[in-house]
């Protein structure tokens, strides 16, 4: 994302709006959340507010992305299931600009429903996320897989309980409950995920915004996550290892 920012402004116009389409914490989300932790920066997702600098704040409009999906190859994305972007104001206003935005993806067939809390909705994703990505990745196995093994399972209930624990702190309601969560992932069925695809095919994995955003922000509400530190290091050195030897890893059969 650096390569492209100093780029942007030109693009920028009058009533621009930048959608952020990510995975995990997001750099803004401290920006018109009021209250203790207004205005701080994440360093695990925006290091020396980089960002920050190239994208105005009023410009920005949350999003969760809730397909799943797998990069075939390059330009290529096949769509496992969903087609829901839920949308949301930073400050949880209903404004003009974000009613014409969702209006124009559902007259585009997607739903797109307008949350006035943005971050609670990011949560419930991420909730997944931050325990079933860097456990896929260390061990290969489907949504499904994990699910279904006793101890993978108890192990990411386990890292979804310190999360909670850590966006109570913030604010956040959760809507549905941890098992609810978990079944949801579970139905979703033998998808491998976002980072478990990243490792199979060599590519730099989303560790910061989904794992080290939320050990990082255990750290500034004072919240202990020892089973989430402890898979973000194993993962951490994965991801290393990976990057310096310029290589992949994937379970295939025996011949």
């Amino acid at each position: 994302m650096k390569d492209v920012l100093p780029g942007l402004r030109a693009l920028f116009g009058p009533q621009t709006m930048v959608v952020t389409m990510i995975n995990g914490i997001p750099w803004w989300y401290f920006h018109k959340l009021g209250g203790a932790y207004e205005g701080r920066r994440l360093d695990s997702v925006d290091p020396g507010g980089v960002i920050d600098q190239h994208i105005e704040r009023e410009r920005i409009i949350g999003s969760v992305v809730y397909p799943a999906s797998e990069l075939v190859e390059p330009g290529v994305v096949k769509v496992i299931e969903g087609n829901r972007f839920t949308l949301g104001e930073l400050d949880g206003e209903r404004s003009e600009r974000i009613d014409a935005l969702s209006q124009a993806m559902m007259r585009a067939g997607f739903k797109a429903p307008v949350s006035r809390d943005i971050r609670s909705e990011l949560w419930v994703k991420l909730w997944g996320n931050l325990s079933f990505n860097p456990i896929s990745a260390l061990t290969h196995a489907t949504l499904e897989q994990i699910c279904r093994f006793g101890p993978t399972r108890s192990l990411a209930a386990a890292m979804m309980r310190e999360a909670q624990s850590v966006a109570e702190k913030l604010g956040v309601r959760f809507k549905i409950s941890l098992d609810q969560r978990i079944a949801g992932a579970e139905a979703v069925g033998a998808h491998k995920t976002s980072m478990l695809q990243d490792v199979e095919h060599g590519r730099a994995l989303e560790l910061e915004a989904l794992v080290g955003s939320v050990v990082e922000l255990g750290r500034i509400t004072e919240t202990p996550t020892p089973t989430i530190d402890a898979i973000y290091a194993a993962t951490s050195l994965l991801a290393q290892t990976l990057a310096v030897q310029k290589g992949r890893l994937e379970v295939q059969p025996l011949a």
